[in-house]
Order: C-alpha cells, then structure tokens, then sequence
C-alpha cells in the first residue's frame, strides 16, 4: 500500500491544529454572524483559512451556522464530518499545560481539542491534502463538512442539512478506530422538581460529562463534611467550602467515572433529609447505568443504558437536574421515558425533554463498512471488529456515514477531561488511514 503521509504533511497538520487549539471555541453568547458565540466563529474562519490555504474550494454560511471545503468531481459526495466547537476546559489551573495553547511534549500534543475534535478534523484534511499532492484524482467530491454546535444542540449541522444537498456517503472522525456502526440514542433531559429554603447550589457543568468537582459553601457545612466522610467520598477543604473530588470521563462512559455532583447530592440528602434531593440520596445513588431508575435496560447490539447527571441547581422555587442518557439500539424511546417519568414522580420531580437524537446503524456487511474495515486491517494489521458506540457523533445525522476514528484501540480518551492529549504517531497513524480510505472509496482508479 502506498505511502501518501509524508513528514511535510505531519509537520504542518500540526502547525494548522496549533492554529484551531488557540481559539477556546466552546458555546458562549450569540454575537454577528456568531449563532453559538464569537469563539466558535472564529475558530470556523480559521478552519476554512487553513482549507483555503490548502486548495480546497470553501463555503461558510453567512451566519455561521456551518462551513465547507471541497475538491474532486462528480455527483457522488463522499463526506468527512467534524466540528469547531469543544467543551469548556473548566479551571486552567488544574491543566499542565495551558488548554488553548496547543504544546508539543514528549511526543505528545496537550490542548483542548486535540482529540474531540479538532485533531481528528485536522488529521483527515491533511490525509486529502497528502492524496492532491500525490496527484490523486478523486471520482466523488470530497467534502469536509464543519459543524459548530455539536456539543450542544447541534443546530449548525441541521441548517446545513435544511441548506446544502446531501452526501452519498461519508464518515464522522470523532470517535474510535476501526468504525463505529451503531450509535445509542441520545437524550438529553431535566428532572424538575421542589426547591429549598434550608439551601442552594449552582453548578454548571456540560451535558456530556461526568463531572469531576462539585463546591458547597452553605448551611451545616460541618455535618456535610461528615455526611461525605461516612460515605468515604474524596473531598478538598478551602476558602470556598467544600469541593468533592470525582473522575471526569464521557457521559457515555459514565459508569467509568465518578461523579462529584451525585457525591454532593447524596451527603446533602443526608444532612438535610427532608429536603428535595431524596431522588439521588434514597433511588438514583451513584448509579450510572440507570437500574435504580428503570431497572436494567440492555440489548445485545449496544450493551447497557448510560446515564449521567452533571447538575443539580437548587433555589427556593425548584431543583433542576440536568441528564444526559444513552439508550441501546433496540430499545424503545418512548416506553423507557414514560417509565422514568413514573419513578421520579415518586419523589415530587417531573421529566423535561431537552433533545433527543435517534440512533446509528449501518450494517457490518454494507459495502461502506466493508470497505473501511478492509482499509483498516491492511494499514494497522489490527484485527479488531466494527463496534457500537454510547457516543454521538454527526454520523448519525447524514445518509450512510459511520464514525470512523480517529483514536486507536488502546489510546486513553482525554475526550471533555483535563489535559486533553493525543500522542503525535497516534495522528500520523489516523492520516495514513485515512488517506487510504478515502483514496479506495473515492479516489479515481
């Protein structure tokens, strides 16, 4: 198989990734042009910069919404789907390296994006520009499509489907190698119940995390720090009260991690037990899979229910908990809403929808994957299986697309987590895949 990825090409898909790590692009408020902030925005202009610079014919919607680049011929549009936008890198203090400023260490890259996902978006453009430089001609355009909403609403993403024609086939690089051929459902919702006159939190933490720290400066804070000792949680004493300590990861990992805010919770229920937080403290618990809710929701194709809750606002009017769950191929939407709406009902609380996205699948033996899974055993001689993803990717947004890397089997997720990394031959490797598989599916024989 031919060598397309040369040094060149790995040395300035670093530099251009230096360039969109600098721009801290998370969701912030709407401006000009700006539907999801000004730092987005400006990290999409970079982006299409970059794919100017390289040759690609480029398109942003004049209101920001979405941009693309394309290069090739044909009807047929093989797509390459990613995002600007990026989580919050919460305190900078707790990184070990700046996280808008992309650093080179060890052979490793620290930044936040590098592997969710502009590291990826970078990985796969370059992996294209390396196939033009080679003198590749393609029989289908090649599009890179870049979303700016994805980890919130995915609102960019659906204009460009309400705007723009549609691709033949593509894939999403913001997940795992080899490819992803079912996504769970996500739904994303509130449980909503009474407030509290005895005491109050806030806490603002994404949808799609576990989050690893949770603050109370309130009443009885002594018998706090006793609830959370006989529970035998991690806890740091300062200035500012209590911070319990947990483990960030994915939501979709949840029962990987360990979740500050239902830590807080389950002492605060303690202390204050004729309070609104009973539903944690008394049934949900530290329980990420769900079970306690609505018993053990699984199917063979996608595994275990996923759910995480990352924040629980309380005031004298309500308790608002934020919910993040994802839901097995198989099973039913509706049916598992109704019976979680039934449970938290006996704790005073009602069920908000928020958003919902339905699951992926593309068959294994569809002519898309196979030709993927082909690609991919030949370039890593690894053996291992298309899987099932609790993630969400923009796959599951366009017709016959599939998350397709960019990690490696073995390589940590540092996805929404402090110092965020991604190790450099990790990258090259993901261009040289790439680079294959686009030449095999779209490229000219």
């Amino acid at each position: 198989m031919q060598d397309y990825i040369k040094i060149t090409h790995q040395k300035a898909a670093v530099d251009a990734l230096k360039r969109l790590v600098e721009h801290p692009s998370s969701n912030t408020d709407l401006a000009p042009g700006a539907p999801f902030g000004q730092p987005i925005r400006d990290a999409l202009d970079e982006m299409m910069q970059i794919c100017s610079e390289l040759g690609f014919k480029t398109y942003t919607d004049p209101d920001g919404n979405y941009g693309y680049a394309e290069v090739g011929e044909g009807e047929a549009i093989f797509g390459i789907l990613g995002h600007m936008d990026v989580v919050p890198a919460g305190d900078a203090d707790d990184w070990s390296h700046a996280p808008y400023c992309l650093t080179v260490e060890n052979g490793v890259m620290y930044g936040r994006g590098v592997q969710d996902d502009k590291g990826p978006s970078i990985a796969a453009l370059y992996a294209v520009k390396a196939l033009m430089d080679a003198g590749v001609t393609f029989k289908e355009r090649i599009r890179f499509i870049f979303g700016t909403d994805e980890e919130t609403l995915w609102r960019g993403i659906a204009v460009y489907q309400q705007k723009e024609e549609p691709i033949t086939h593509g894939i999403a690089p913001d997940s795992e190698f080899p490819v992803t051929y079912a996504e769970k459902g996500l739904q994303q919702s509130y449980f909503v119940g009474p407030g509290s006159s005895e005491f109050s939190l806030t806490m603002q933490n994404a949808f799609n995390a576990v989050p690893a720290k949770a603050q109370y400066n309130g009443p009885k804070l002594a018998a706090v720090k006793t609830a959370l000792d006989d529970f035998g949680f991690d806890y740091e004493t300062n200035e500012n009260g209590v911070t319990v300590t947990g483990k960030s990861v994915h939501a979709m990992l949840a029962p990987q991690g360990t979740n500050a805010v239902l830590r807080l919770a389950m002492a605060l229920d303690k202390v204050f037990p004729d309070g609104p937080l009973g539903l944690i403290g008394r049934c949900f618990k530290e329980d990420a899979t769900g079970t306690n809710l609505v018993g053990d929701v699984a199917d063979k194709a996608s595994g275990h229910l996923t759910v995480n809750i990352s924040n629980i606002e309380v005031n004298s009017e309500e308790t608002r908990m934020q919910v993040d769950m994802r839901i097995p191929v198989t099973v039913d939407h509706d049916e598992l809403i109704q019976k979680m709406t039934e449970k938290v009902a006996e704790y005073g609380y009602h069920y908000e929808d928020f958003d919902y996205l339905a699951p992926l699948y593309v068959p294994k033996d569809s002519e898309l994957v196979e030709k993927l899974m082909t690609v991919y055993h030949e370039v890593t001689g690894d053996t291992t299986e298309p899987q099932v993803s609790g993630g969400a990717t923009y796959a599951r947004t366009m017709n016959q697309c599939v998350a397709f890397g960019a990690m490696l089997p073995g390589v940590p997720d540092y996805m929404h987590q402090v110092d965020e990394q991604w190790e450099l031959e990790k990258m090259f490797t993901a261009m040289d895949i790439y680079a294959a598989a686009i030449k095999g599916i779209a490229g000219s024989d």
